[in-house]
């Protein structure tokens, strides 16, 4: 009885310690042009909420988030011109940006992979918010020839929850 009493405290303290899965499911955004896959239960912010978030006049056009408002995924389909060929170019853009508008941030890392056949720069850091850092994954890809930027975004200390799905939201990124 012993033996099974001590069987069942270890299962449940390993269940309590084993951090949870996140499903993604697949969404068609920006009028069917793009497919990626998004967190189950993610819906889309607010206005509200995103002015709240994202005080300034160049906010997102669209931003899936959790319940709480804690974990995003944001997409910008700009009016900059963009290509393939572009691309780096953008990417060092947005470092220099970031290292310009947030010196104290903790670099991750920065580059440019083909995901399904095209071309996407990424930078990976966290910044500082007001009350909190920000662990943030910035994705970039030209769609009809303007430039698409999309955010993962949650606060610093859900980071190791999320930094998978994140990297698993930015490889499934699919222009069509």
């Amino acid at each position: 009885m012993r033996l099974l009493i001590t069987a069942a405290f270890a299962f449940i303290v390993l269940m309590a310690a084993s951090p949870r899965v996140i499903e993604l499911e697949k969404k068609s955004i920006l009028n069917n042009k793009v497919d990626i896959l998004m967190p189950k239960g993610f819906e889309i912010m607010s206005e509200e909420m995103a002015k709240l978030k994202y005080p300034g006049e160049r906010r997102p056009t669209l931003i899936y988030t959790d319940e709480k408002g804690l974990v995003n995924v944001a997409f910008n389909h700009t009016m900059s011109k963009a290509s393939q060929e572009q691309v780096e170019a953008y990417k060092e853009t947005l470092v220099t940006t970031f290292k310009n508008v947030y010196p104290s941030a903790s670099w991750k890392s920065s580059g440019v992979e083909v995901i399904n056949g095209r071309k996407v720069a990424y930078i990976e850091l966290v910044t500082t918010a007001i009350d909190t850092n920000i662990y943030n994954l910035i994705f970039l890809t030209d769609l009809d020839d303007r430039l698409l930027l999309c955010t993962f975004n949650c606060v610093e200390s859900s980071q190791e929850e999320w930094e998978t799905p994140a990297h698993q939201i930015m490889n499934s990124l699919n222009i069509k």
